[in-house]
């Protein structure tokens, strides 16, 4: 900022000598450019420190990303395999290949004549996945908390609906 002030005092020397209105117009003007040229070194240095803060926030994040599953991996990690159903339902949970922890493949057979492969993601204690019919969420529990008679006497669950739910086990 010292720069523009001290180009501007023999403008103003000379228009306080000559006492001309043309000198102060050029006066003007030269303060006006002068002023405009700090604002645009002030626009370029605020537009480089944003970029810069995106560009650390995005691999802040990327690297939260990476670390969260390594540190703490999702409670889905343990669901990874086979599920089984009543009336022929099954469900397979697996790791999506070349993804951090905490990204599934969903092959869910969840009716007579509905089945598909969809993408799952852990959210906190759940997967959440799309399919035809909708968002769904598994979430674990035991045979009484499915809801299904059938599945009462099991311990290790996954449940969609109440008339929606997977066991491990015998």
């Amino acid at each position: 900022m010292r720069m523009p002030i001290i180009a501007l005092a023999p403008l103003a020397l000379l228009a306080s000598c000559h006492n001309g209105a043309e000198t102060q117009n050029q006066l003007a003007n030269t303060a006006d450019r002068l002023a405009e040229q700090a604002d645009d070194w002030g626009d370029n240095a605020s537009n480089r420190i944003d970029d810069a803060g995106d560009h650390t926030q995005n691999r802040i994040d990327a690297l939260d990303n990476r670390m969260a599953g390594l540190v703490d991996p999702p409670a889905a990690e343990s669901w990874v395999g086979e599920w089984k159903g009543t009336a022929g339902l099954r469900l397979t949970i697996a790791r999506t290949p070349g993804k951090a922890l905490g990204h599934y493949l969903i092959t869910d057979h969840y009716a007579p004549d509905k089945h598909g492969t969809f993408d799952g993601i852990a959210k906190d204690a759940t997967i959440v996945f799309t399919r035809p019919d909708g968002q769904q969420t598994l979430r674990a529990t035991d045979g009484k908390g499915t809801g299904v008679a059938s599945l009462a006497k099991k311990d290790d669950c996954l449940v969609v609906s109440p008339s929606e739910a997977y066991c491990r086990g015998s």
